[in-house]
């Protein structure tokens, strides 16, 4: 969601400087690919000139960062991610009525700085039962906990039930704060990576839900590897067994085409047959940010109707992935000689 929007300010304002607070998303691609468009991404407001136009990445930002650029005049378009701003509205509610929050998620990741932000008297952050020791709690029958979004659903699950020994009374978040994108795709490495002989994530170093899916596939027992795309990849990992499986994903925010290089490279040096599982269905419309249906409508354009960002599955051509997939609802299916590639 936050990719389209920034490609749909740049459409809307060619030639001009767009300004972006932090990456977009975490995904070394596709922040270089706006670089190359001329997208300049900064860590403070202030290094925007006054009156221009900045993005607030998918990440969420703290009140003071809002706060900084509308000193400055600046035009700003609120890209984060509707799931982030559940979490800061949850934030200050909890606030309000006088909990103590307990944030379960790493320090100085973006979106938990963001959240900090919203009431950074009431907040304190939790990142391993070990922090569980040194918490200050004024009032143990008032406390509730929120995630980051992207964590692992078994690390954070660890730190809650932590939690909830020593603090019996902790209050829920009213629905779990683990994104679907985060919780879908480490639930489908669960189900599929026990069946692989290896596992290939696409997503990048800082992307935290990218690092998670690693994880979740080694703790199972099975090598797994983190590439930023096709370039990443070690044939040695191939040369031991070269007619074995192998499960790709990839992280939320990387795109589909680097998925599908990938594919496309493996089954061209390797053979082999293309399965695509599927695990979970992903249909989902965000809607545009207000400040971006203004200026559409101010340059003539009508928004669309409905929300406005779709984000669906995608036609897995043998043009784009090598291959035409054998699709199966999560079940297995027997492969030709050669690796066989599950998306």
């Amino acid at each position: 969601m936050a990719i389209e929007v920034v490609d749909r300010v740049l459409e809307l304002f060619p030639g001009r400087t767009i300004y972006v607070y932090h990456e977009i998303v975490h995904n070394k691609h596709v922040v270089g690919r706006f670089t190359d468009r001329g997208v300049v991404f900064v860590n403070d407001p202030a290094d925007v000139p006054e009156g221009n136009i900045i993005v607030f990445s998918a990440h969420g930002i703290s009140p003071s960062v809002r706060a900084a650029a509308a000193a400055r005049g600046l035009i700003t378009i609120d890209a984060t991610c509707p799931l982030v701003t559940k979490v800061h509205s949850e934030a200050v509610r909890y606030a309000r009525q006088g909990y103590d929050i307990l944030l379960v998620g790493h320090r100085h990741h973006q979106e938990v700085v963001g959240t900090m932000g919203e009431a950074p008297d009431s907040i304190q952050v939790v990142e391993r039962p070990e922090d569980i020791a040194g918490l200050t709690i004024r009032d143990p029958s008032r406390v509730a906990y929120l995630t980051q979004t992207t964590l692992s659903t078994d690390d954070a699950q660890t730190i809650i039930s932590a939690l909830r020994l020593a603090l019996p009374a902790l209050k829920d978040p009213p629905s779990s704060d683990i994104c679907y994108a985060t919780t879908n795709r480490q639930a489908a490495v669960r189900q599929i990576a026990p069946e692989c002989d290896l596992v290939l994530v696409v997503g990048s170093t800082n992307s935290s839900n990218s690092v998670r899916l690693t994880e979740i596939a080694r703790n199972l027992g099975v090598p797994a590897h983190l590439i930023d795309d096709v370039g990443g990849v070690d044939h040695a990992w191939f040369r031991a067994n070269p007619d074995q499986t192998v499960l790709i994903t990839a992280g939320a925010s990387a795109p589909e085409a680097l998925v599908a290089e990938l594919c496309r490279d493996l089954l061209a040096r390797y053979g082999g047959t293309l399965e695509q599982r599927d695990v979970f269905e992903e249909d989902i419309e965000f809607g545009l940010p207000l400040t971006l249906k203004r200026l559409m409508r101010e340059h003539g354009i009508e928004p669309p109707e409905g929300r406005g960002i779709r984000v669906g599955s995608y036609e897995l051509t043998a043009e784009a992935y090598g291959a035409v997939p054998i699709t199966v609802g999560g079940l297995p299916v027997s492969g030709q000689n050669g690796p066989e590639a599950s998306a």
